[in-house]
């Protein structure tokens, strides 16, 4: 068994002390992962570690070195009994590394517990320590835990990938529990907020009752939500038997929160079912190269618009099912998602699997150039999702048929590869539409919305709704008007402008945002400044703006809509 002791002594200074105590290979590497399951990019949680130390039984100093960025040998390992101390520095406020300050103490394993090489298999014990002065924190994780003595918590992992994937936090917490067709789940909040606990518990019992009955049954035995309320902060990460989510204070149910959820509640809700679906598509459905995780390197694949637009898909349409949105809401997000996708440019430049491949260097390192070049494989993905959702129920079958069967292949050890979908649509329908369905996800021909939502009753009417001046998307700020994003097909791009200059002035007036509208929609010559850094110069652009695409979806025959919204 490997032995692994934190303690937070020095939280005031976000650190965390980590002993870990192991028999030793004769020669034996210790290692970090460089990047976390569900999260793909490179995060070299290696660079937060400090003063790494080894010793034999008999407590002398042992050789330890760093030979690559997230490896290090240790020497002398005839004495088998080793322990190796280290401190790591935790005040990164995310779901994906580790955070510790006098009111939180938010780890997860995979950024600050040095794995062993070729001893990964080994079961794991590790004592959780708190300073007396926080002995009252409450734990919260997916790990099995015994907490015999106030203060101190002893957590146990059946290998090193489960408690790499699990999460754990101790804080002061409002939480309660329930169960979900038999399992028992348990729900946690820490941070400042307000929560209506009854009423957050009355519709997440309802979403994860409904996900459930879709699959059939759960690939766990129990659960743990653990949300950090925060002032603006967003995000989740899902793991195996639990979730930790991050969320702006107000998205929470408020005490007086309205039958129909309001829309920012709607957002949490959203975030939960997301990543409470991911416990079976991703965690357990997985693309092949993912059944072991190298978290060494990028671990590459065109399949996250499967992933993380099937489940985006999913999420609202829950939400809808369980009786937690009306109809009317889930069809003002499914407007949402068409609207973002209509008005992205890169989706006629990126295909979605082509997003997906290149998520590692593209998707979680935005810059202001995205929009113009890349395509979101959770927004995109999520239409493909919709589309061949349509397209199997105009066909005899549904997704929820084709995610059954993931299901149950993954139970036989079947993964999914590029040709799942198509096969498995295949042979839900007995046709082969192979030819669509590489249209979906293989170019970046418009999706066919259009054809397939007037099927199921949804009138899909298109509209110019706002106008960018110039092709420019800019905000009025203190320093000027600062252009966020040039569109290449815009004359303000070609005239030069480009993303974070500062206009200060249009045809010798103050540059506005509500000036540049105006200007914009005459036709005309204009002499644009702005200042690009801390250089000023000037550019011709010609009276022009680009118009943004919107989406009317109309309900003209509610039967034909209830065959796809409530099956």
């Amino acid at each position: 068994m490997l032995h692994y002791q934190i303690e937070f002594d020095d939280y005031r200074q976000h650190l965390v002390h980590v002993t870990l105590r192991f028999l030793a290979n004769p020669t034996q590497i210790l290692w970090l992962p460089n990047w976390i399951p569900g999260s793909y990019l490179l995060r070299e949680f290696s660079k937060h570690l400090e003063s790494v130390k080894a010793y034999d039984e008999d407590g002398r100093l042992l050789k330890i070195s760093k030979f690559e960025k997230n490896k290090w040998r240790l020497y002398n390992t005839d004495h088998e009994l080793i322990t190796v101390e280290y401190d790591a520095y935790a005040y990164d406020l995310s779901v994906r590394g580790a955070y510790v300050d006098q009111t939180r103490l938010y780890v997860n394993p995979a950024c600050l517990c040095l794995g062993l090489q070729d001893q990964d298999d080994a079961p794991i014990e590790v004592e959780v320590f708190l300073p007396n002065e926080l002995k009252h924190f409450q734990l919260a994780t997916g790990l099995e835990n015994k907490s015999l003595v106030r203060g101190r918590h002893t957590l146990k992992a059946k290998n090193y990938m489960q408690l790499i994937d699990s999460p754990f936090e101790l804080a002061d917490q409002t939480r309660f529990s329930f169960e979900a067709n038999g399992i028992p789940h348990e729900f946690v909040v820490s941070g400042k907020h307000t929560m209506n606990a009854e009423r957050m518990q009355q519709d997440i019992e309802k979403i994860c009752r409904t996900e459930i009955s879709m699959f059939g049954s759960a690939p766990f035995e129990n659960y743990t939500f653990m949300t950090m309320a925060t002032g603006n902060s967003y995000g989740g990460l899902e793991h195996p038997n639990s979730t930790s989510l991050i969320t702006p204070r107000d998205d929470l149910p408020k005490t007086d929160e309205p039958v129909e959820p309001s829309e920012d509640y709607q957002r949490f809700l959203g975030l939960c079912s997301h990543e409470y679906f991911h416990s079976w598509l991703v965690k357990f459905i997985r693309p092949e190269n993912f059944t072991n995780y190298d978290l060494h390197q990028e671990s590459y694949t065109s399949l996250l618009w499967i992933f993380e637009g099937f489940t985006s898909y999913y999420d609202d349409l829950i939400l809808h099912r369980s009786g937690v949105i009306s109809q009317d809401s889930y069809l003002k997000l499914i407007k949402a998602q068409i609207d973002r996708y209509l008005q992205n440019p890169g989706r006629e430049i990126q295909t979605v699997a082509e997003s997906s491949f290149d998520a590692w260097v593209k998707f979680y390192r935005q810059d202001e150039n995205s929009n113009n070049a890349g395509t979101s494989y959770y927004n995109k993905g999520c239409l493909v999702a919709l589309s061949l959702d349509l397209g199997l129920r105009l066909r005899g079958s549904s997704l929820d048929a084709l995610m059954r069967r993931l299901y149950e292949n993954s139970q036989k050890g079947i993964q999914v590869n590029e040709r799942t979908i198509f096969d498995l649509c295949k042979e839900l329908t007995g046709q082969d539409w192979s030819e669509q369905i590489h249209h979906l996800i293989n170019t970046t021909d418009e999706l066919p919305l259009d054809q397939l939502l007037p099927e199921f009753g949804l009138r899909y009417t298109l509209k110019n709704e706002k106008a960018l001046p110039f092709g420019l998307k800019v905000a009025d700020k203190a320093e000027g008007v600062v252009i966020q994003q040039a569109r290449r097909n815009g004359v303000g791009a070609k005239a030069g402008l480009s993303a974070n200059d500062v206009i200060v002035a249009i045809d010798g007036l103050k540059a506005t945002e509500k000036l540049l509208a105006k200007y914009a929609k005459q036709e005309g010559n204009y002499i644009v400044y702005a200042f690009r850094r801390d250089e000023f110069m000037q550019f011709e652009v010609q009276g022009s703006e680009i118009h943004l695409t919107t989406v009317e979806l109309t309900i003209e025959d509610q039967a034909k809509a209830e065959k796809w919204l409530n099956a």
